[in-house]
C-alpha cells in the first residue's frame, strides 16, 4: 500500500513538473517574440495572441473540450497570420539565430552609434538649406524597427552612406537622377535613395503635391517611421506621422519633433548592452520595459491635421 501511495505521489509530482516546464517554455517563447517585435502597434497583437493561448490552456485544464478545440483553432490561425505579418522580424530572428548571435537578440547592435544631435543636425541643416532654395525633398526616417522594402512601390538605389547635409542636398538637386524619389534614413546611414512610395488615398489640400501624399501614404502603412517633406513650390517644411501631416514647420520645430521621435526620454530608451556576466539582469530590464509597454493603454494623442 505504501509503495502504491509513493508511486502515485511520484507520478503526480512528475506530471506537475512536466506541466510547469511546459508552461515555462511557452512563456519563454512568448517573451522571445516580444523581444523580437520592436514596433509598438504589433505589441497589442502579440498580447492578444498570448491571451488566446492562456484561454486555450485554461479550457483544456477545466475539461471544456469543445471550447478548447475552438480556441486551439484560433491560436493556430493566429500563429500563421502573425508569421505572415511579422515575417521581416522573424527573418531577422532566424538570421541572428543561424549566426549564433543569441545575446544580440536581447540588446542593440554592438556597432558604435553616433551622437543623436549630430544625426538630427545634419538632417535639419540639409532640410533648412533645401527649404531656402525651394528644392523639393522627401526623407523617410525610421524610428523603430526596419521598414520592409515591400512597403515601397520601388525600393530605390542602395547607398549605405553616412548621413550628411552635403550628400542630402546633392541627392535632391534637380539635375541628379535620384532627386524625384525619397531618401531612406536608418540610424546614421542613408540606406537608399530614389525610393518610390505609395500615395495616400485621403483627400488633401490642393496645395499638397505628390511628395506630401507619398509621405502620408507610407506613414499610414508603416508607423515605425516619420517623413520630412520640403515643398518645391513654397519651400515649406512638413512632417508626416501615422498619415497625419504637420505643417508648416520651422527648422527649430522640426528638430524638436525629430528629437522626440528618434531619441525619446530615458524611460523609453532601450537598455544598452552590458557584459555577458550580467546577461540575466539585461533580460530582466528588457522584459520589464516590454511589460510596461504592453500593459500601458495606447495614448490617442492630440494630432493636428492640416
Amino acid at each position: 500500500m505504501n509503495n502504491q501511495q509513493s508511486g502515485y505521489d511520484f507520478g503526480l509530482i512528475q506530471s506537475l513538473l512536466i506541466q510547469a516546464i511546459d508552461i515555462g517554455l511557452v512563456f519563454a517563447l512568448a517573451y522571445l517574440v516580444l523581444v523580437i517585435v520592436g514596433e509598438r502597434r504589433t505589441l497589442w497583437m502579440v498580447r492578444g495572441f498570448i491571451i488566446l493561448m492562456l484561454a486555450a490552456a485554461v479550457s483544456n485544464w477545466a475539461g471544456l473540450r469543445l471550447l478548447h478545440v475552438a480556441l486551439n483553432s484560433l491560436v493556430t490561425g493566429s500563429a500563421v497570420a502573425m508569421a505572415v505579418i511579422l515575417q521581416s522580424e522573424f527573418r531577422r530572428f532566424l538570421e541572428q539565430l543561424g549566426r549564433g548571435e543569441i545575446v544580440q537578440l536581447f540588446g542593440r547592435d554592438r556597432r558604435p552609434t553616433p551622437e543623436p544631435d549630430s544625426v538630427i543636425d545634419e538632417i535639419v541643416d540639409a532640410v533648412k538649406e533645401l527649404s531656402q532654395n525651394r528644392t523639393g525633398a522627401l526623407l523617410i526616417v525610421e524610428t523603430d524597427s526596419p521598414i520592409d522594402d515591400r512597403d515601397f512601390s520601388v525600393p530605390g538605389v542602395k547607398l549605405n552612406a553616412e548621413v550628411s547635409k552635403e550628400l542630402l542636398q546633392t541627392i535632391f538637386q534637380p539635375q541628379t537622377l535620384l532627386h524625384d524619389g525619397a531618401v531612406l534614413i536608418r540610424a546614421s546611414r542613408i540606406v537608399s535613395a530614389g525610393v518610390i512610395l505609395p500615395l495616400s488615398d485621403r483627400s488633401a489640400s490642393r496645395q499638397l503635391g505628390t511628395r506630401h501624399r507619398a509621405a502620408m501614404g507610407i506613414t499610414e502603412r508603416v508607423q515605425a517611421c516619420v517623413c520630412v517633406v520640403v515643398s518645391e513650390e513654397t519651400g515649406s517644411i512638413s512632417l508626416a506621422q501615422m498619415g497625419i501631416l504637420n505643417r508648416p514647420l520651422t527648422s527649430n520645430k522640426l528638430k524638436e519633433l525629430l528629437e522626440a521621435k528618434l531619441f525619446p526620454s530615458e524611460g523609453e530608451r532601450t537598455v544598452a548592452p552590458i557584459p555577458i556576466g550580467n546577461f540575466g539582469r539585461q533580460i530582466g530590464l528588457k522584459g520589464w520595459t516590454l511589460l510596461k509597454r504592453i500593459l500601458r493603454r495606447p495614448s490617442s494623442g492630440n494630432r493636428e491635421k492640416k
